[in-house]
């Protein structure tokens, strides 16, 4: 049962419903699912009043009530039933004021559901930029509902949206007529399935017979009477659905003649449009994507390398100065060398992966996102997938799993099922701080042409090798998984804006904490988890160990020593038992056993493979300088050889191996709940693994 009112916004893609939004929820939104389906759902308080606190829906962009994906449909499934937890007291319809007469299609579809509505007229500065003039009093006039005039992006006429949501919720308000009334040419039908389903609105009896088999909330018995319903009346959908367009648009046409003034000049282009000339040219358009996403990876180390390097030494003047104050024992021990180490092994990321989301949101405010999206269309479709597969491999940049929940908006199952298993390919930013250690490791900081860093050529690298891996994969699955389905990608290209700093701010904020809060409660677990196996021994195994080092070096004392010792220790550990286990199946990509650990322990999610060697060689170091992770692999010595362990062979084996390991159970969760079958991530593992395990051979072997 409800307790606050609901308050909906439903609007077209591009139309700042997502900008009002924030505008009206801030930082106090928050992100779940819909009831019943793994579909996001934001939602945040509003105070309407001195009284009254509202929950404000963000409901996911539509063109109209007819859905065509997962996510469209969630917005019919609310809006035609009064009794789901997120229908709402009112709806406030966001549309596009400079693209009114489309906008106002979904307007009048959801008024007609007799939900009470508010229209918000948002985007009016650009309409005027057009040479368009609304008004808003004779649209409220005609269209028989309060209508707004708002700048999303600004914040302005919040007050006047209050105050129309204030009286709709207190009186509310419908049209006097439908503006599609689908008894005029079924009227019979219409009747039928009102007096069977207790219905009282028209339109609503019509989306029964509609959409019947979409609506989550009728079970079998209701969706065969409507079937009887259909097949009675000879019912034929899609003509009616275009007949349906046709005469809304034309009533839409007399509404906007009495309301819109419209000025355009013909045949004259808006700067949008023409540097979509450019943007999307079939060779400059690709040129400017690849020259953009150079500068976000040259710009990725440089400028957050004073960031790292400052939290770098911290953490390890932090770490040192611990171990100096506190008494020696294992609670210190744990602290410093679990604990701290494999939190600061994930700290010193965070400068990277701001910079990456924050640059990423600049993209998609700036408007240019959806034209990378339509220019990379002509490449998916070759390899077998939508166009609108690139909303998703995009994502994944940020995070896989976000990026398998955003393939509901491709509307054939193929494609989808193609999109979600090639997805873990694109590398994530969970990837990041395993790319940028061992880059740092074997690349130097050598500048190219006197600008491009070499460090940031071999990230840009791997991430173009991931792309690839994905297109060239989605190939496969297409030859192996038929389908006489036909997909089509239809996308509108919003026009260039200035981006809102707020809003990037907002993003980068949440992204981060998100990636911080999620990664650091895995770490700080595994931290632990390690530091015990590492630290403890099947009986007697560590104290043998360090008696053995004693007896066989009679010479050796002081540090020497120690470090003989901790070595030994680490070795003779549960963790070194469980990686000199593994390291048979692992040595042919020039991994010892405590890598083994690392790659063990970051099955749990990728990022856990830095804080694992930061814990392992924390314990394994013997010193307490308050030496870093880098510094320490950059030392570490090869057993067999004498020589530098992390060799440019081992380096770069293991960044090859992580482009393509999958290693993140939160995205083989995410493939099962939107595949509904744990048939799909099994497959997604193994064959990611293999793909992993023959790429990270080969590299080893042919650097070696």
């Amino acid at each position: 049962m409800k307790t606050s009112p609901v308050i909906a916004l439903v609007g077209n893609p591009n139309a700042g419903k997502s900008s009002l939004f924030n505008q009206l929820t801030g930082l106090r939104q928050k992100t779940g699912n819909f009831p019943g389906v793994t579909v996001d759902k934001k939602s945040g308080p509003w105070s309407i009043d001195a009284h009254t606190e509202a929950i404000v829906v963000d409901l996911p962009g539509v063109y109209s009530i007819y859905p065509k994906s997962l996510d469209e449909q969630i917005v019919t499934d609310i809006l035609a039933n009064p009794e789901h937890p997120d229908y709402p007291d009112v709806a406030v319809v966001v549309v596009d004021a400079s693209n009114l007469r489309r906008n106002l299609l979904l307007f009048t579809q959801v008024a007609d559901l007799g939900v009470p509505v508010v229209l918000a007229l948002n985007m009016l500065d650009v309409a005027q930029k057009q040479h368009q003039e609304v008004n808003a009093v004779r649209l409220a006039m005609r269209l028989g509902v309060p209508v707004v005039r708002i700048n999303a992006r600004s914040g302005e006429g919040l007050e006047p949206l209050k105050k129309a949501v204030v009286t709709q919720l207190n009186a509310p308000a419908l049209p006097r007529q439908l503006f599609f009334d689908p008894a005029e040419q079924v009227g019979e039908l219409i009747a039928d399935t009102k007096g069977s389903y207790q219905l009282e609105n028209n339109y609503l009896a019509l989306q029964y017979v509609i959409q019947h088999d979409g609506f989550s909330f009728l079970d079998q018995q209701q969706r065969r009477g409507l079937d009887r319903i259909i097949d009675r009346y000879q019912f034929r959908e899609p003509e009616f659905q275009a007949s349906e367009t046709i005469t809304r648009y034309q009533r839409i046409a007399d509404v906007m003649a009495d309301a819109v003034v419209d000025r355009r000049p013909i045949d004259q282009p808006t700067w949008s449009q023409r540097l979509d000339r450019i943007l999307l040219h079939p060779v400059w358009g690709y040129a400017i994507f690849g020259f953009i996403m150079l500068l976000i990876f040259q710009a990725i180390f440089a400028w957050a390398q004073p960031f790292m390097d400052a939290i770098d030494s911290g953490v390890a003047w932090l770490n040192g100065t611990l171990k100096e104050q506190l008494p020696e024992g294992p609670l210190t021990d744990l602290l410093t060398d679990g604990v701290l180490a494999g939190i600061g092994g994930i700290l010193v990321f965070i400068p990277q992966i701001a910079f990456l989301f924050f640059l990423i949101a600049l993209l998609e405010e700036s408007g240019y996102m959806s034209r990378v999206m339509v220019i990379m269309d002509r490449i998916m479709r070759k390899f077998g997938l939508n166009g609108r597969s690139v909303v998703p491999l995009i994502s994944g940049v940020a995070c896989a799993v976000p990026a398998i929940m955003a393939t509901r908006s491709i509307g054939t199952r193929r494609d989808r099922l193609i999109t979600i298993l090639v997805t873990p390919l694109m590398s994530c930013s969970a990837r990041l701080p395993i790319y940028t250690i061992l880059i740092a490791l074997v690349v130097p900081k050598q500048q190219v042409l006197g600008f491009f860093n070499l460090q940031g050529l071999a990230l840009m690298g791997l991430y173009l090798l991931g792309l690839v891996s994905a297109l060239l994969s989605a190939y496969v699955l297409k030859l192996v998984l038929r389908s006489k389905e036909r997909s089509f990608f239809i996308m509108e290209l919003p026009t260039f804006k200035l981006p809102r700093w707020n809003h990037v701010g907002l993003t980068v904020w949440e992204s981060v904490r998100s990636f911080v809060w999620e990664a650091g409660r895995v770490i700080l677990a595994i931290s632990i988890v390690l530091w015990v196996l590492a630290s403890y021994g099947p009986g007697d195994a560590i104290e043998q160990a360090e008696n053995r080092v004693r007896q066989q070096n009679p010479g050796l004392s002081g540090e020497s020593l120690d470090n003989q010792i901790a070595s030994q220790r680490l070795e003779a550990s549960y963790a070194g038992h469980f990686g000199h286990f593994i390291e048979p199946a692992i040595k042919p990509l020039g991994y010892d056993w405590k890598i083994g650990i690392a790659l063990l322990s970051s099955f749990a999610a990728r990022e856990v493979f830095v804080g694992t060697m930061s814990t392992i060689y924390s314990i394994g170091s013997g010193d307490d300088d308050g030496t870093t992770i880098r510094e320490r692999l950059l030392t570490e010595r090869n057993p067999d050889t004498g020589g530098p362990m992390y060799t440019p062979a081992l380096s770069f084996s293991l960044l090859v191996f992580y482009v393509f390991a999958m290693m993140c159970m939160s995205t083989l969760a995410a493939t099962q709940r939107e595949t509904r079958s744990w048939k799909w991530p099994a497959v997604q593992l193994v064959y990611m693994s293999i793909l992993a395990y023959v790429a990270a051979f080969l590299t080893y072997q042919a650097l070696s």
